[in-house]
């Protein structure tokens, strides 16, 4: 083979005609060939579309990782989210109403005899005889009952004779007195004589007036044996019989009523003001009093009095209304319904009975805020209709007032409110799926 200044290559290292030449300077002469060395090319750094290439890597890694991580992290906001939300409990909340003007309050009241007593015995012995019985009515100075007192009448007699032995010792005195000093006067007798004489006068008249005290006072015993009415009114109560023996307790013994009394032509009827009335309930307010026995009757009565004092416990004032019960048809101890009319009008408001919460630290309604976070307010109770309650004060009638507050409610938890208009919407549509 021939070498005619060109030299054979490898095909790798040759062009499309499967020879390369050595080169050839600007002027057309051949130049060496000397094959890159794969040091050369190690050391030569990498091109700017590598770099491009790895950067365009990095972001897709890093947009599918923030793919797959932010809806996870989103996920978990709005579960946490919903457990907040359903964990809120659903309330009803309505408005206060505004209550009728209190210009009549009902009230219970108790109805006492305006004079009720006891009627004891004074002297002791034996009931002799009655003459009255429960129910019958008595006028003032009747004659209830007599005692046998035999220990009293002897007493009496002897009494009445030892007045008289004084009486006589008395005037046999008086007639020394008189004697020794008209002699006192001749100077027949001594002075000495005549001063005892007019000592022993002086004595016999203190007995004299002694024995008559005592005959008094038995005389008095004596007229005790006849109990008599004190004042008009009829027995309501008998606790003796004929042949009972009678103690007055005057000797140490355990007395005992004979008969109970009570003037129930006017009736006195006691009740209990709440505080909120008590500036309004001033003597001279009309009132009706209402009886189970007397449908659709009402009886008139007066405030006549009030005790001027609020029971610490209760925080009532006790007022007394007076009612005339000539024809006898009320009767004492019987309960009773009292409008009383008062002269003022008391604004109040009203709340369902179910709003109502009973704490420790008192009566509470709870209150549904602006954000709808709940806020415990205390509240003071009037009057209780059933299904409503008055509520005087502690609410201005702008707030949400929660009606089915939980037990466990506490200030500041959060609230799912509801109105009545959308909890009938909701009930409607449950409704339409079924």
């Amino acid at each position: 083979m021939k070498n005619n200044g060109e030299q054979r290559l490898p095909e790798h290292l040759t062009g499309s005609t499967g020879t390369v030449g050595l080169g050839k300077s600007e002027t057309g002469t051949p130049k060496d060939y000397r094959p890159e060395t794969v040091s050369e090319r190690t050391v030569k750094g990498p091109s700017g579309r590598g770099v491009a290439v790895v950067l365009i890597a990095i972001v897709v890694v890093g947009l599918l990782v923030a793919l797959g991580i932010v809806p996870r992290l989103q996920s978990r906001r709005a579960l946490a989210a919903e457990t907040n939300e359903l964990a809120a409990p659903t309330v009803l909340v309505v408005h206060p109403k505004q209550g009728a003007p209190a210009q009549e309050i009902l009230l219970p009241g108790n109805i006492q005899a305006f004079v009720d007593a006891p009627i004891y015995a004074r002297t002791n012995g034996y009931l002799k005889r009655w003459y009255f019985d429960i129910g019958s009515p008595v006028k003032q100075g009747q004659l209830l009952a007599e005692i046998e007192s035999p220990e009293v009448d002897q007493q009496l007699s002897q009494a009445q004779a030892d007045l008289g032995t004084a009486t006589e010792n008395l005037h046999l005195s008086q007639i020394t007195a008189n004697r020794f000093s008209d002699l006192i006067k001749q100077d027949a007798v001594s002075q000495q004589e005549t001063d005892n004489a007019v000592s022993d006068l002086a004595a016999k008249n203190t007995a004299v007036k002694s024995a008559q005290a005592n005959v008094d006072r038995l005389k008095q015993l004596v007229s005790f044996e006849k109990v008599y009415a004190p004042f008009n009114g009829v027995v309501t109560a008998r606790n003796t019989d004929i042949g009972q023996l009678i103690d007055s307790g005057a000797s140490g013994g355990q007395a005992r009523a004979l008969f109970q009394m009570a003037a129930i032509n006017k009736l006195r009827v006691f009740i209990s003001v709440p505080q909120i009335y008590s500036q309004a309930a001033t003597p001279g307010l009309t009132s009706d009093l209402t009886f189970a026995e007397f449908p659709g009757r009402r009886f008139p009565g007066k405030l006549v009095r009030t005790s001027r004092s609020i029971d610490p416990t209760a925080r009532t004032l006790n007022v007394e209304v007076d009612v005339d019960n000539s024809k006898g048809e009320l009767l004492p101890g019987a309960y009773t319904e009292v409008h009383l009319k008062l002269k003022e009008s008391l604004p109040t408001l009203t709340v369902p009975v179910s709003a109502l919460l009973f704490r420790r630290e008192g009566l509470r309604v709870v209150v549904a805020k602006s954000d709808n976070t709940a806020e415990l307010a205390p509240v003071t109770l009037g009057r209780d209709f059933g299904d409503f309650a008055e509520i005087t004060t502690g609410l201005t009638g702008q707030e949400r007032i929660v009606s089915n507050p939980p037990d466990s409610i506490v200030d500041g938890e959060r609230l799912n409110v509801q109105t009545q208009k959308e909890q009938a919407t909701g009930a409607a549509g449950q409704g339409g799926e079924k």
